[in-house]
């Protein structure tokens, strides 16, 4: 195991048991695809069984894997360009 656990709330809060509302306030996890850090304790390990399926849980090396491929997806993406001139201006110009 990692030392460090990444956690994200992937389903919503609305709707839970209370018990499952204060777990998730208690690991600071307060909206949708939001993303903590919290240290691999017993502590945390036990928070997360009670709450496990609304969060999802990644190690270190995971989630910089992750935050890198969406990265590189990202800039293999091409820039729009747009052009805001009439074209009989383009034209005239000829």
């Amino acid at each position: 195991w990692s030392p460090n656990l990444y956690i994200t709330l992937v389903r919503g809060i609305p709707g839970t048991r209370r018990l499952h509302r204060r777990t998730l306030e208690a690991l600071r996890l307060r909206k949708c695809n939001r993303t903590v850090m919290r240290w691999n304790t017993p502590t945390v390990r036990g928070m997360l069984q009670q709450v496990k399926r609304l969060v999802v849980v990644e190690t270190e090396e995971m989630f910089k894997a992750r935050k890198q491929n969406e990265a590189n997806h990202q800039a293999l993406r091409p820039p729009i360009v747009i052009s805001h001139l009439p074209a009989s201006a383009t034209d005239s110009s000829k």
